[in-house]
């Protein structure tokens, strides 16, 4: 589900979770306690052609209510402890990235990619966005992240890299060479130094996230609509016939 690989100071957390690296409560978890628990610089990657393609959307279904409440506490958790993680986090993102894979992406300091597609497609499900997703993707995308929130595309790695949802293009053999090289130089600096200007950067974002918690009552009533849970039954059909 979860590889971890130290390479110097650099941890390297590998998503080996399915055929597209699917986020569901057990990943979730697995990752947010791996990354809570290291001391290190993070480089944060998939396996396979996904990165990861977001939230396993058959769960959602067959998990109904309960299931859902679950794992968008897990989700929010994820993000929140990816974004404020002390140390320097790369994403390097191998293939797909979609939605939840996305956003777990832009939660990091830097973002490399070598190939797939990216986007924020939960509009195309009729999913809203819990609060820290919402805000970690405002925080990266900063004027642009309307056009890809609300456009709900996903986009080749060039475009990718126009619209500022990553960094820096490399090619596949490059990709998590070049992304632990770029996680040590950043963990070079000032520990102290280096966490205290996250806080500084950050503190905006994690602001609106804090005062607007409650708020995610409608979001679990949004994912949880019998308007979105058909919406996510056609998406999977779709899928399915591919």
């Amino acid at each position: 589900m979860l590889t971890t690989e130290h390479r110097d100071d650099v941890a390297v957390l590998r998503i080996e979770h399915g055929r597209v690296g699917a986020l569901d409560v057990e990943l979730l978890t697995a990752l947010a306690e791996a990354v809570s628990a290291s001391d290190r610089a993070l480089v944060i990657t998939g396996s396979g052609s996904a990165f990861s393609a977001g939230v396993d959307l058959r769960q959602v279904l067959d998990g109904g209510r309960p299931y859902t409440e679950q794992l968008l506490a897990a989700l929010s958790r994820l993000f929140r402890v990816v974004f404020d993680h002390p140390r320097p986090t790369v994403a390097a993102v191998n293939g797909h990235a979609i939605a939840g894979g996305c956003v777990l992406a832009l939660a990091c300091d830097l973002r490399l990619m070598s190939g797939g597609r990216m986007g924020l497609a939960e509009l195309t499900v009729g999913v809203p966005f819990p609060t820290a997703a919402l805000e970690v993707v405002r925080h990266a995308l900063g004027p642009r992240a309307g056009q890809v929130l609300l456009g709900a595309q996903s986009v080749d790695r060039e475009r990718a890299l126009a619209l500022g949802m990553v960094d820096e293009l490399t090619e596949p053999g490059e990709l998590l060479p070049r992304a632990v090289a770029l996680a040590g130089q950043l963990a070079a600096w000032s520990p102290e130094s280096y966490r205290m200007a996250k806080v500084q950067l950050h503190r905006p974002a994690n602001a609106a996230i804090e005062a607007t918690q409650e708020g995610d009552a409608a979001v679990l009533a949004g994912w949880t609509s019998d308007d979105t849970r058909g919406r996510i039954e056609t998406a999977l059909a779709a899928l399915k016939r591919r």
